[in-house]
């Protein structure tokens, strides 16, 4: 049977964006965020995360270090009962990068779909039961290049926008 699912922009959804973050004490969560995966979760969504992560080609973090934070995120809403399926990352900058192998243009890099489309062939996912939601127009266009519904969170409280696109039982 084929699930239904959330995906969701890291920094500004998630996260305060503060700009390049990968140390676990500047992370900020966005308010109501964990609330809004574990509603999510309760929901019976999988959650996946889709995040351009460029500092990693412009060399100010690798990719061990955004790793930790991911795993960071993970533990934390898996303390206050969400469920993150997956994190997936483009490490990518096809003109700012100074690591050559990831100064490329790629299909991952949003608002190319690559990310999500990921996610489609490793999960048995039905397309008219996902959505993203993210901070950017380029979030919403990665969407609609996947053939999924994109929404725009332009900040406040997650719960709060969660719960309009997804109401409770």
């Amino acid at each position: 049977m084929s699930s239904k699912a959330v995906f969701l922009d890291r920094d500004g959804v998630i996260n305060i964006d503060h700009g390049y973050l990968y140390k676990i004490e500047e992370l900020e969560w966005m308010p109501g965020a964990k609330e809004a995966l574990a509603y999510l979760t309760r929901q019976g969504y999988l959650i996946f995360v889709v995040t351009n992560q460029s500092g990693i080609a412009r060399g100010y973090y690798t990719v061990q270090d955004m790793q930790k934070m991911h795993d960071f995120i993970t533990r934390e809403m898996a303390a206050a009962g969400a469920r993150i399926t997956k994190f997936y990352y483009c490490p990518h900058h096809p003109t700012k990068g100074i690591i050559p192998e990831l100064s490329i243009a790629c299909n991952c890099r949003k608002p190319k779909p690559g990310l999500i489309l990921q996610a489609f062939a490793e999960y048995d996912l039905a397309k008219e039961q996902c959505f993203l939601i993210g901070d950017k127009t380029s979030d919403v266009a990665a969407a609609e290049a996947a053939g999924i519904k994109g929404y725009l969170f332009s900040g406040g409280n997650l719960l709060a926008f969660v719960q309009k696109l997804v109401p409770g039982f």
